[in-house]
C-alpha cells in the first residue's frame, strides 16, 4: 500500500499532464484543447494551463526519482515541460500565450514563476538562453497589469521574487507591498482574509500560504523585516494545515465551502506544502497526511466526468459539473488541482512515503476508537 501510494501518484499526475504537455511540446495546444466554460475565457485559458499545471509538477521534476521506472518518467516529462515553456513564450509560436489582453495573465505567469522557484534547475537552468530570453520578457510583460487589492498582490510579487531568482532587474516594492498587506490582512489562527473581508474559501490553501513562504524562501533575506516574516509565515501555514488535514472526511471527502471548487485538491496546496518542506505540526505524522490526502486524491480523481473522453480535465468538484464553475473558469483553470502533488519532491525513502499507513484524524475520531486529539483545534 505504502509504495503503491507514490506509484498512484505518479500516475495521476502524469494523466492529468499528459493533454497539456504532449499538445504544447508539440505546439498544437490551441488547435486541440477544448473550450469548456464561458468562451470569451478563451483567450486566458492556454497560459493558465501551463503555468497551474507546472506548479503543481514542478518539486517533483526537480527533486523526483533519477533512475528506475519512475526516474525515466520524470525525466521524460522535465523534458516536455521545457518544451512547453518555449511553445508557450515565443512569440513565433503557434501556441504563444497571451500576454497583452485582460489582467488574468497576471495570475498565470505568476503560477508559471512559482514553478521556476520549486524548480530551477529543470524550468529555469536547462532553458536554452533563446527561451530564457522569451520567459523574462513575459515575467516583465505583466507588470503592466495593476492587480486587485487581495491576493492578486501575491501574484505581483511572485513575478518579481522570480525575476530576482534569474537574475532580471526586479522591484522590491511589489514585493513589500505584497508583505505587508498581507500581514494586515491576517485575522489569526492561521488564516489571511482574502483583501480586507474575510470569506471562508480555500484561497488560503491555493494562494496565500504557498506564495508568501515561496517568496520569502527566494527574497527573505534581502531585508531585515522580510527575514523576521519567514519563521512567522511557516508557523501560520502550519496552524493552517493542521486545520486542513481536520477537514478531510473518513471518506476523503472535504466541505465544498466558497468559490473556485473547481480547482478540486489543490485546496490542500499548504498540507502538501508543509510535507514537502519537512515541517508538518508536531501531532502530524507524515503517513497520516499521505494516506489523508491519497483518499481525497482517489475520491476526486475516480469519480466518472474527472477526465474528458479525450483526457482533458473536465470543470466539477466531483466528476463533470460545469455549473458549479464561476464565470472565470475555463478548460485551463482546473489544472490548479496539480498542486496537491507537491510531495512528490520527496524521495521515495522518505517517512511520507515509506512509512506505514496511518488513519487521519477524522478517520480515528469518527471509528469509535480511543485515541489522543490535540483540542487547541
Amino acid at each position: 500500500m505504502v509504495l503503491d501510494s507514490r506509484k498512484y501518484w505518479v500516475e495521476t499526475l502524469c494523466r492529468i499532464a499528459d493533454p497539456v504537455l504532449n499538445a504544447l511540446s508539440e505546439k498544437r495546444l490551441k488547435a486541440v484543447m477544448p473550450i469548456k466554460g464561458d468562451p470569451s475565457r478563451i483567450r486566458y485559458m492556454h497560459l493558465e494551463a501551463l503555468g497551474r499545471l507546472l506548479a503543481g509538477m514542478a518539486p517533483w521534476l526537480e527533486s523526483g526519482a533519477r533512475s528506475g521506472e519512475e526516474g525515466e518518467l520524470r525525466g521524460r516529462y522535465a523534458a516536455l515541460a521545457r518544451m512547453a515553456i518555449d511553445a508557450g513564450t515565443d512569440p513565433d509560436s503557434p501556441d504563444y500565450v497571451n500576454l497583452t489582453e485582460g489582467e488574468q495573465p497576471l495570475v498565470d505567469i505568476a503560477f508559471l514563476a512559482q514553478a521556476i522557484l520549486r524548480a530551477p534547475n529543470e524550468l529555469w537552468d536547462q532553458l536554452d538562453a533563446r527561451v530564457q530570453r522569451n520567459v523574462a520578457q513575459a515575467l516583465y510583460a505583466l507588470r503592466r497589469v495593476r492587480p486587485f487589492y487581495n491576493n492578486w498582490l501575491l501574484f505581483a510579487a511572485t513575478v518579481e521574487a522570480c525575476l530576482f531568482r534569474i537574475g532580471e532587474q526586479w522591484d522590491p516594492m511589489r514585493i513589500d507591498y505584497a508583505l505587508k498587506q498581507h500581514e494586515h490582512w491576517y485575522v489569526g489562527d492561521g488564516l489571511y482574509s482574502d483583501g480586507e473581508e474575510f470569506a471562508w474559501d480555500y484561497y488560503n490553501g491555493f494562494v496565500i500560504h504557498p506564495m508568501l513562504l515561496d517568496i520569502l524562501e527566494t527574497v527573505g533575506d534581502q531585508y531585515g523585516d522580510w527575514a523576521a516574516r519567514k519563521e512567522i509565515a511557516v508557523q501560520r501555514t502550519k496552524r493552517y494545515a493542521a486545520i486542513q488535514e481536520r477537514l478531510i472526511s473518513p471518506e476523503g471527502t472535504f466541505p465544498p465551502i466558497g468559490r473556485s471548487l473547481a480547482y478540486r485538491f489543490g485546496a490542500f496546496q499548504p498540507l502538501s506544502h508543509m510535507a514537502l518542506r519537512g515541517e508538518l505540526p508536531d501531532k502530524l505524522a507524515p503517513s497520516q497526511v499521505r494516506c489523508a490526502l491519497t483518499a481525497v486524491m482517489r475520491r476526486m480523481a475516480e469519480a466518472p466526468g474527472f477526465y474528458d473522453e479525450q483526457g482533458w480535465l473536465n470543470i466539477g468538484f466531483c466528476g463533470d459539473q460545469p455549473e458549479i464553475g464561476e464565470l472565470y473558469i475555463s478548460t485551463g483553470s482546473v489544472y490548479l488541482c496539480s498542486l496537491v502533488f507537491l510531495p512528490l519532491g520527496l524521495p521515495a525513502e522518505s517517512p511520507f512515503w515509506s512509512d506505514p499507513d496511518q488513519d487521519w484524524t477524522s478517520r480515528r475520531a469518527w471509528s469509535g476508537r480511543s485515541f489522543p486529539i490535540d483540542k487547541s483545534l
